[in-house]
């Protein structure tokens, strides 16, 4: 009897255990169907650039040059009369104006000289009074037959010889005067002047081996002169053909102050040499810092404006030295665009090839794209600022 319970409980037990094994391979099936049950596809998204969209901008092109700076007036003051320096009027370096006094050469001998010739001048006159009373007295006498007319004519002789004496005498004291003038050395021109290379004392002469007192140059502007190649020189001349200025922009080296000015000529000729023709600029010396000799970086402007699309320095790749940018079409989908580019603005670049208006140039987010894939695209128009020349010009 206990051999048949014994058997009895363990096919209970059993039957326990297939049914919990089955209960538990349900609760399986039943969890990994329910899961599959909820899983949905899930979309990659797309990667997102910043565009702008390319508008023609009215600016002014701007080229690069370098040069040097020369006076616009320079004199080497010489004297015109000899004798003695008795006063040098000025100090190193001093800025004078035009007229006033530099030196003075020992002026007696010339103050002489004038006394003399206005006594000359009055006895001259004297001789002209003397000679045209006489004349009238022979003229009556003629009339009267009292004399023959050869006295009368030896009477308009001496007239005419005192009169020619009148005037030989007037250019003696105008010459007197002249000389007395020189004595007294004056600026030629407005400027800075030199150190006075004859001092105090020392005896000049006049004429061709004359020495040099000093020195004068104009400071108020300023020759800027720099050469152009052919291609500039072309454009520049039929751009300012109707008569409008090239304005320029000087500025010196390790300074950022900016000097305005204006395309004054061009030289005769090209140098055959180097290609290049020798222009000038006239600079206003602003705050007077502009000195000649010094070295300048000199921009040249166009005369008038043009329309341009310019692209940004942020859009602009290299691939294998040649430039390029990437563009967004009406589909969304990057392409390659090589590019030609002109000369450089602040922030970006002149387009000569390569891209119209209208289209859109990624300007963020190129390293997250290559051509012929699909992007998101973030419209940057309406933020950027339009693109400016340097503030240097």
């Amino acid at each position: 009897m206990s051999t048949l319970k014994s058997a009895l409980k363990r096919k209970v037990a059993l039957v326990a255990v297939v049914s919990a094994l089955s209960a538990a391979t349900a609760g399986v099936y039943h969890f990994d169907h329910a899961g599959a049950a909820d899983q949905t596809p899930v979309a990659v998204a797309l990667p997102t650039v910043s565009v702008a969209s390319l508008q023609p901008q009215s600016i002014r092109q701007w080229s690069e040059f370098s040069g040097r700076l020369t006076a616009v007036d320079y004199v080497e003051v010489r004297p015109l009369v000899g004798g003695t320096i008795t006063e040098v009027a000025f100090e190193d370096g001093d800025l004078v104006e035009a007229g006033d006094l530099l030196f003075v050469v020992d002026p007696r001998p010339f103050e002489a000289a004038v006394a003399r010739a206005e006594a000359n001048l009055q006895s001259a006159n004297s001789q002209v009074d003397l000679a045209e009373a006489q004349l009238k007295r022979a003229a009556e006498l003629v009339q009267e037959q009292f004399v023959s007319e050869s006295v009368y004519d030896q009477r308009q002789k001496d007239f005419d010889v005192a009169v020619a004496a009148v005037k030989s005498a007037t250019a003696e004291l105008q010459y007197a005067k002249l000389d007395l003038e020189h004595a007294f050395v004056k600026a030629p021109v407005s400027g800075v002047v030199s150190r006075p290379e004859i001092t105090l004392g020392n005896v000049i002469d006049a004429g061709p081996a004359a020495p040099v007192l000093t020195t004068v140059v104009s400071t108020d502007q300023l020759y800027a002169e720099f050469d152009v190649d052919e291609r500039t020189f072309i454009q520049a001349k039929r751009q300012s053909a109707d008569g409008t200025a090239m304005p320029v922009s000087l500025t010196l080296a390790g300074d950022d102050v900016a000097y305005r000015g204006e395309l004054y000529s061009f030289d005769n000729r090209l140098d055959l040499g180097s290609g290049t023709i020798r222009a000038r600029a006239i600079v206003k010396n602003s705050d007077g810092a502009l000195t000649p000799g010094m070295f300048a970086s000199i921009a040249l402007g166009a005369a008038h404006e043009s329309e341009v699309l310019v692209v940004s320095n942020k859009a602009i790749g290299t691939d294998q030295g040649k430039k390029f940018v990437l563009t967004v079409d009406q589909n969304n989908r990057v392409a390659y665009n090589e590019v030609s580019l002109g000369e450089p603005v602040e922030g970006g670049r002149i387009v000569l090839a390569g891209l119209s208006a209208g289209d859109r140039v990624i300007t963020g987010g190129l390293h997250r794209v290559r051509p012929n894939v699909t992007v998101a695209v973030e419209d940057n128009s309406r933020n950027a600022e339009p693109v400016q020349l340097a503030a240097a010009y």
